[in-house]
């Protein structure tokens, strides 16, 4: 992978990534609707909006791969989520066929599996579980990679990344943080692993705390370098009953009614706890 574009460049997550992948590329292209500051010699930006066809297809000219982390964060308003994450994934991998980029690593998040109990382990093997319409999207663009795979022989990585804060804040996000320079890891392992097809992994730093099983990404070739509890600064307030029953935290308390559901894995109620 020579030729890099970075969608999302000017987010936060963009600018931790940027400095762990710029030196491992030959060209990097940060794409955004905000130019980013401070860019390096072999960095340039391009501002775009991936919602719109032609601008996407004219971002990704002469590129080998992509890093999307471009789209909308929070927030429940569907509309937005709709038009960022959901068109705009959509039109960034159909900029990708129609360019000839065979690579795209895709931000996911653990909010795609949100709603598993804290005190379950899971695997990307295990069936999605959306916390909230932000969790939907993310769900979303992993079938997108798959179809591109299928259809067009794009080859992606889906990172459901826990929490790429510059560090832990809470004791949920010691359980699911990753480091930039381990996140920069997995990305590289996306741009260039032989065997990634349509792959989904966790990104998480070296924890044992962790709720999710990511021997794929060990098998990939990942070794993370940090542990979560050497840079946490706790910093936020306890969490209300669904949060802390859920993986996914405070998003499960997105238009949630307050009960607690538990369910196996053929979808059959498993408990059922009223919440206080």
């Amino acid at each position: 992978m020579r030729r890099v574009a970075l969608t999302g460049a000017a987010g936060r997550v963009g600018t931790l990534l940027r400095p762990h992948l710029q030196p491992h590329v030959e060209h990097l292209r940060l794409i955004d609707l905000q130019e980013p500051a401070g860019l390096g010699e072999n960095e340039a930006f391009v501002r775009a909006d991936l919602t719109k066809p032609g601008e996407a297809s004219a971002a990704l000219k002469d590129i080998d791969g992509v890093v999307h982390l471009a789209g909308i964060a929070s927030g429940i308003d569907m509309n937005a989520i709709l038009h960022a994450n959901v068109l705009g994934t959509y039109n960034l991998y159909e900029a990708a066929r129609t360019n000839g980029v065979q690579r795209v690593v895709y931000a996911s998040s653990n909010h795609a599996t949100g709603f598993y109990p804290r005190g379950e382990i899971i695997s990307p093997l295990d069936p999605m579980r959306p916390d909230s319409p932000y969790g939907l999207s993310k769900c979303w663009g992993e079938l997108v990679a798959g179809l591109y795979y299928d259809t067009a022989g794009i080859r992606s990585l889906s990172i459901r990344i826990g929490n790429a804060g510059t560090y832990p804040n809470s004791e949920r996000s010691i359980a699911i943080w990753i480091s930039a320079r381990d996140l920069a890891q997995l990305v590289r392992i996306g741009l260039t692993h032989p065997l990634i097809a349509a792959t989904v992994v966790y990104g998480v730093s070296d924890t044992d705390e962790t709720w999710w099983d990511n021997d794929l990404a060990t098998r990939l070739g990942y070794r993370p370098q940090d542990r979560p509890r050497d840079h946490a600064r706790i910093e936020q307030g306890a969490e209300g009953p669904v949060a802390l029953a859920f993986q996914g935290g405070g998003f499960c308390e997105i238009n949630h009614d307050g009960t607690i559901r538990m369910r196996d894995a053929e979808g059959l109620t498993k408990s059922l706890e009223a919440a206080e």
